[in-house]
């Protein structure tokens, strides 16, 4: 019965006649791909909750409220170019699904042979690989486990998933509406929306900053070494390159952190180099960004502490002249109170 409403509401968002209905970006930098992530935690048998949201590759664009069951669009331009009905009936659909998937899977507890608290992940969407190819996926896990995915408008269960996923794949069979559903959600509305939202916010998904780069020296991680640190920030979008290097040559100890935001919603990064003192000369960071047009930051290790130095040569004398002046004025001041 709650694929009935499901196929009604689907019928709300029209398919697209054929490739060409798209339109297709041309050099597009910038986010390619798009994905809803599920989130279904089952505490018991009368309590559960469904998270879910959707992404531009690691941008968040939606975000869905399980209090009151409706989507939350995160940017002014989240919704594409679909039109309000459309969206409505998306996110009707949602609601029905996590309905209908709830009660699935309360109602084969014993068959899954599953266990309160257990959790199930998913995630599907598709990918604008080149012109004209768009890709999609969905796949699922249980408990942070691959347990299933679709493939050719079937359900394929994973290795790691068992007999449980074998199982669950024998029960989707069962559920022909519900592949029709996901055939027409993947296969053309989630192209057609990923183009459309790609279009609606290419202001803010193409924006180029460009970064900033310095150096600096970390705790030794040995006695007799040296740690070097390259620091980029403000750079957007957020791919970037980053090496330390021998002359021309990448040094293979190169250690890259994880890229994190600034508030500002552009990127920092720090890359770290382990050497032996002594062994520092001829090392310089680069880095490799789309906002600076191939001409590519090269810092060199040395060259910096050369200039702070010159830098503390100039201004540590004058430094000292202003308190010696400041010294003796005060001093001369205090003489001439004196009757």
């Amino acid at each position: 019965m709650l694929l009935l409403p499901l196929l009604l509401l689907s019928d709300l968002i029209p398919a697209g006649d054929n490739k060409h209905a798209f339109q297709w970006p041309t050099a597009f930098q910038g986010p390619t791909s798009f994905h809803v992530i599920q989130i279904s935690s089952f505490v018991n048998s009368t309590w559960e909750q469904n998270q879910g949201s959707g992404w531009l590759e690691d941008l968040q664009i939606h975000d869905w409220d399980s209090n009151s069951g409706t989507a939350i669009f995160l940017k002014p331009w989240s919704k594409g170019n679909f039109s309000d009905a459309e969206v409505t009936a998306l996110v009707e659909i949602i609601q029905v699904y996590f309905i209908g998937f709830t009660r699935i899977v309360q109602d084969h507890i014993s068959e899954f042979q599953l266990t309160y608290p257990f959790e199930v992940q998913g995630i599907a969407g598709c990918e604008l690989h080149s012109e004209e190819i768009i890709v999609s996926f969905l796949r699922g896990a249980l408990g942070g486990v691959d347990f299933m995915s679709y493939q050719n408008d079937s359900c394929v269960p994973a290795a790691e998933g068992g007999s449980r996923a074998q199982w669950f794949c024998v029960l989707f069979t069962q559920y022909q509406g519900l592949s029709i559903i996901l055939k027409r959600l993947l296969l053309d509305t989630c192209p057609r929306f990923l183009l459309g939202v790609l279009d609606a916010g290419k202001a803010e998904l193409q924006r180029q900053e460009k970064p900033e780069a310095w150096l600096s020296s970390g705790p030794p991680p040995l006695p007799g070494h040296l740690l070097l640190v390259c620091h980029v920030s403000g750079f957007y979008p957020k791919p970037v390159w980053v090496m330390w290097m021998r002359g021309e040559q990448e040094h293979p100890g190169t250690h890259q952190g994880d890229i994190l935001p600034n508030a500002d919603g552009t990127w920092y990064l720090r890359v770290t180099l382990d050497v032996v003192a002594g062994e520092e000369a001829n090392l310089n960071c680069r880095v490799k960004h789309s906002s600076l047009g191939g001409q590519d930051i090269v810092l060199h290790w040395g060259h910096s502490t050369a200039t702070t130095v010159i830098i503390l040569a100039i201004i540590f004398p004058t430094f000292i002249l202003l308190i010696c002046l400041a010294l003796w004025y005060l001093r001369r001041r205090s003489y001439q109170a004196i009757p």
